[in-house]
Order: C-alpha cells, then sequence, then structure tokens
C-alpha cells in the first residue's frame, strides 16, 4: 500500500493514509504508541494543558523504575522514572488522532514540576503554579490532594503563600 501511495510510513510500524495532515499533538500520539505505559508529563503536559510559556523540544515521558529505556526513532524523548502512586495518581486518558494518549492532570502536572524542579528548574515550577491559579486549570483542593500523595505539601507551600498573599 505504501509503494502505491495509499499509505505514507510514519516510522516504524506506524503507518497514516497518504492524505492524513498531522495535529498539534501529532508526536504525542506517535510516542504513546511506542509506549503506551508511559505517561506525559512535566514540560510536554505543561504545553499539553496550556500553563505556562515553555516549548519543550522533547517529549518529557515518565516511566515506571523498572521498565526498559524506551528507544524512539518518532521523536527526542526525555524519560522520568518514577513508581508507585507517581506513576498512576492523576493521570487523564486523552485521544489524540484516534490514540490513547496518558497525560498527568493539570494540578498533578503542577505538582511533578516542583517534584524534579531541579531538573526543569524552580522558575519553571512557579510559573506553573502561579499560571494554574490565574488560569483556573482545577481546583486548589485537587491540587493539595496531589501534593499530598506525592509528598509535596511542604515544598510547595512557602510558593502558594506567595503567590496568593
Amino acid at each position: 500500500m505504501t509503494r502505491q501511495g495509499e499509505l505514507t510510513r510514519l516510522g516504524r510500524g506506524l503507518y497514516a493514509p497518504a492524505t492524513f495532515a498531522p495535529g498539534e499533538h501529532h508526536t504525542l500520539a506517535e510516542v504513546a504508541k511506542r509506549v503506551p505505559k508511559g505517561v506525559v508529563c512535566l514540560l510536554t503536559a505543561l504545553r499539553f494543558h496550556g500553563i505556562g510559556t515553555q516549548h519543550p523540544r522533547e517529549v518529557w515521558l515518565a516511566v515506571d523504575r523498572r521498565a526498559g529505556v524506551p528507544r524512539l526513532d518518532v521523536a527526542a524523548v526525555r524519560v522520568v522514572r518514577v513508581s508507585g502512586a507517581a506513576l498512576t495518581a492523576g493521570i487523564d486518558e486523552h485521544d489524540v488522532e484516534g490514540v490513547t494518549v496518558r497525560v498527568t492532570s493539570p494540578a498533578r502536572t503542577v505538582v511533578d514540576c516542583f517534584r524534579f524542579r531541579n531538573r526543569i528548574g524552580v522558575d519553571v515550577a512557579v510559573e506553573a503554579l502561579r499560571d494554574y491559579r490565574r488560569l483556573r486549570r482545577g481546583t486548589v483542593d485537587e491540587l493539595w490532594r496531589q501534593a499530598d500523595q506525592l509528598r509535596m505539601t511542604r515544598v510547595m507551600r512557602p510558593y502558594w503563600d506567595a503567590i496568593a498573599g
């Protein structure tokens, strides 16, 4: 079918109709097909939810601590290893181009920014917290529930008080 021009090969094992026009989140769909148990997180999830001003060059993906490192030819991927509640709490499933993509919820994404503040920067985490509150991407209760589950309330409280006060 590819020789006849009916399909276009996107990558190893991934094909699309020849008339297919990729959308804004096409890369996320490709990564989700390759790593079905992975969760889009951090800067990529911030971009997905419209929080902050970050434009990541790679797809940030959370995988189980014991999982193998995914090797992808479709996009640059930055892997974050997590386990337990961090792998299951606050995960939303979105349909992107017919593919189920697992993305952290807005509240969970903000909490993750504080968890991994040494990797992405405190300024990014504070900006995410400020935008979460300003744009009303979720409730305050949901944010603190996620922070409590991931044991980040003590870290986030001073920043929240500075923004709210």
